[in-house]
């Protein structure tokens, strides 16, 4: 996913998980704003300048979905109740599409998915900037 062209990625994360991201920073090149995040506005601020957010079930998730951004959610094969069984987009933020695991603890064929879908997307926007 991280070599789709005319994409660039950051990272929202803190703490641990933000750890884990300087590990793979030098095989994949993600902005980390991490450090920047101090207060919740903070992270507010940021979201409202990303075209698209992707992210797991964390509060930034349901952050930009409050905020009406696009949001692509991940979610495991058996989800928190808030996530319900089939749906694919959420009755709670209108904005969110919902990528489902198929298989507990598989996430391989989720980012298959939400790779083909970011490059769909990226190819209307060029599309749409050219015209």
């Amino acid at each position: 996913m991280f070599e789709l062209p005319d994409c660039d990625f950051y990272s929202l994360q803190v703490g641990q998980p933000a750890e884990e991201l300087a590990q793979i920073q030098s095989k994949i090149e993600i902005v980390d704003l991490g450090q920047h995040l101090r207060h919740f506005a903070d992270t507010v601020a940021i979201i409202d300048q990303l075209d698209l957010v992707i992210s797991v079930d964390t509060s930034v998730a349901h952050l930009a979905g409050a905020m009406g951004k696009q949001i692509w959610t991940l979610v495991p094969a058996k989800p928190d109740w808030r996530w319900q069984l089939k749906r694919t987009d959420s009755p709670w933020y209108p904005t969110m599409q919902l990528f489902r695991q198929i298989k507990l603890g598989q996430w391989s064929d989720v980012i298959t998915r939400v790779k083909s879908e970011l490059a769909l997307l990226t190819q209307t926007y060029r599309r749409d900037t050219q015209s």
